[in-house]
């Protein structure tokens, strides 16, 4: 159970990160494609905050993220200057790709039957357990 403390500061996490991250892609020339915080969750001590990131189009989601985890200084440096005020120590940034929005259209998909097992046998194999 998160406390009040760690719910305010994901939140203003969150707030600055999405400011920070799309404004260093449009700089980058990056076009087209669209970075969102879907959820930031900062630990009981306040010194890590887990960053999930929902990026489209997802082929392009790795690649982004690795750039994203070597700026992680940087993006935590003007995190820090903006939230100077607010925080008094910045929590470390752990970067990961948040894949819900695929799981539930891969969901979708099997509901609507665009994926049927039984037209298609090759399906089976993929969802068999190993």
């Amino acid at each position: 159970m998160e406390s009040n403390r760690q719910k305010k500061i994901a939140g203003i996490l969150q707030q600055d990160l999405v400011d920070v991250l799309q404004r260093a892609a449009s700089e980058g020339g990056l076009k087209g494609i669209i970075i969102s915080v879907s959820k930031v969750s900062v630990t009981v001590d306040l010194s890590i905050a887990k960053v999930y990131l929902s990026i489209f189009p997802n082929k392009e989601a790795e690649e982004l993220l690795k750039g994203i985890r070597s700026n992680t200084p940087l993006i935590r440096h003007e995190l820090a200057q903006r939230t100077r005020h607010q925080l008094r120590r910045m929590p470390t940034l752990e970067f990961f790709v948040d894949d819900s929005l695929e799981y539930i259209d891969n969901i979708e998909r099997s509901l609507k039957g665009e994926e049927n097992p039984i037209k298609d046998e090759d399906l089976l194999g993929r969802r068999k357990k190993s």
